[in-house]
This record gives structure tokens, C-alpha cells and sequence, in this order.
């Protein structure tokens, strides 16, 4: 049974794993292989708590959608190398879009470039609608995605509750979808095609569980209250982005990175 980890306290019961293993994920979160642009954003995306709650352990097979830069990989990959398993489910090295293809040579050269953090990391392909299957059904443990479903969502809901089924067909009975996200006050309306980048948590909710899963808990770890999700160009002017460039950039600072909702979903048993 799931523990409903909604409060602080339910949270630092549902941080399962050894104490070995807990010492395994600081250490990767802590490795000198980490970007340094990267490792300075630790205080804002929590990467060590909001692992432990979606259950990460060290043995288990891990599907990361959609890798981007590589921010979580490089923590993934050195906490699971020896006994564990890591898919990165990236872009299309065929696509019909340049950006896709790029940003796939980017990775796989990340990849190359330190091979003994990244050898036995595995990649497979997604680009939605088209080609979802980047692991096979039943196999993952736990399916993890960081900032992501907003850009689904402005490709339609369809598309959207596609991934999210193709997330619970690749996932063993009893695994945990783990999403991460901007979130959009309740109160405020979100627009069809998620144009400021934050979405509601009751969306993802309802997409998650039409897909087949039950809402195994929530968190706060990633909350910002100061930020209002009403930026002129949306998200993406707080940092790391700041798309309004100069303009109020110390105030976007001040706000810091966006204010994320963190859900975890599990696979019924």
C-alpha cells in the first residue's frame, strides 16, 4: 500500500531506502562530474528530496522523459550505474526537426564525454504522437519527468494522456510515475495550450488517473510562494531562462525558479 505522503510528516515516512542508499544519492547529487552551472540550482529543484519522495533506489530501472541538458541525469546516472538501470527516453536522431536532432547529438556527446559516469546509460527514443515505445511493458520501476508536461499539453490533451499511457504500459504493477512541473494556482484559469508554461495540479491529475493511475501522494518540496505565475512571458522569464532579458531581471531573480508541483502516481498492483 502507498503511503498518502500529503503533509511533512507522511513525507519523511515515504523516503524509503537504506540508509546506504540515501548516502549513494547525496553522493551522486554531490559528484565532481556534475555541471557546476548545474549543481547551483540544487537549492532551488530540491533534486535530493524530490527523488526520495518518488522512492528512487539504487537497483531499480529508471525511464527519465524527455533528458533535455541532462540536469537529473547526471545524478540518475551515477546513483544507478552498478545495480540499477537508466533509460533516457530522448529525442529522435530521425526527426524532421532540426532542434530534435541537435539536441540529440548534445546528449549523446555528454554521454561520450565521461564515460564512467555515463557507459551504461540507455537510450531510446520519444517523440510523441508517433513513437512512445522507449521501454518495454512491464519493465520500468519507476518513470520520472521534470518540467515537461506543460510543452505535451500545448501539443493538445490527447497527446498528453498518450504519454501518460504509454508512462503506465512501460511500468511494472506497483511503479510510480514521478512528475514535476510549474504550478498554476487553482483559482486561475489555465489556457488550452498552456501558453505561460503552468499548469493546474488537478489537470495532471485527471490526465494521470485517466491513464490508469491513482494519485500515490504529493509535495511541497518544490513550492515558491513567491512566485505568482503571472510573469509577462510566462514562466520563462524567472530564471534560469529570464526571457524578458534586463527587464525586472532583479526581481525574477528575487523570485527565483518557478513555484513546481511535485505528484507522484503509482501502477495498481
Amino acid at each position: 500500500m502507498m503511503k498518502k505522503c500529503f503533509s511533512a510528516v507522511a513525507m519523511a515516512l515515504c523516503l524509503i531506502g537504506s540508509a546506504q542508499a540515501d548516502d549513494a544519492l547525496k553522493a551522486a547529487i554531490a559528484g565532481a562530474h556534475r555541471t557546476p552551472a548545474f549543481a547551483a540550482r540544487d537549492n532551488a529543484r530540491h533534486p535530493y528530496e524530490t527523488l526520495s519522495f518518488f522512492g528512487i533506489r539504487p537497483e531499480q530501472t529508471v525511464v527519465e522523459l524527455v533528458p533535455g541538458g541532462g540536469w537529473y541525469t547526471e545524478i540518475l546516472a551515477p546513483y544507478l550505474r552498478d545495480k540499477g538501470r537508466l533509460i533516457l527516453a530522448a529525442d529522435d536522431p530521425e526527426s524532421d526537426k532540426a532542434y530534435a536532432r541537435r539536441g540529440i547529438e548534445r546528449l549523446k556527446a555528454k554521454l561520450d564525454a565521461q564515460p564512467a559516469v555515463y557507459d551504461k546509460v540507455q537510450l531510446a527514443v520519444f517523440a510523441p504522437p508517433a513513437k512512445l515505445q522507449y521501454a518495454a511493458p512491464g519493465s520500468a520501476d519507476l518513470v520520472l519527468t521534470f518540467r515537461n508536461v506543460h510543452n505535451w499539453a500545448a501539443e493538445g490533451e490527447a497527446q498528453t494522456l498518450a504519454v501518460f499511457k504509454s508512462v503506465f504500459a512501460s511500468l511494472k504493477p506497483g511503479g510510480v510515475f514521478g512528475v514535476v512541473d510549474h504550478r498554476l494556482p487553482a483559482n486561475r484559469e489555465q489556457d488550452a495550450k498552456v501558453g505561460s508554461g503552468y499548469l493546474h495540479e488537478a489537470y495532471v491529475q485527471r490526465l494521470a488517473e485517466s491513464a490508469g493511475f491513482k494519485l500515490a501522494g504529493k509535495s511541497e518540496v518544490n513550492a515558491n510562494p513567491r512566485d505568482s505565475a503571472d510573469h509577462q512571458n510566462g514562466v520563462w522569464a524567472l530564471p534560469p531562462t529570464y526571457a524578458n532579458k534586463d527587464k525586472d531581471r532583479a526581481r525574477y531573480e528575487a523570485i527565483g525558479e518557478s513555484d513546481r508541483l511535485t505528484m507522484k502516481f503509482v501502477k495498481p498492483q
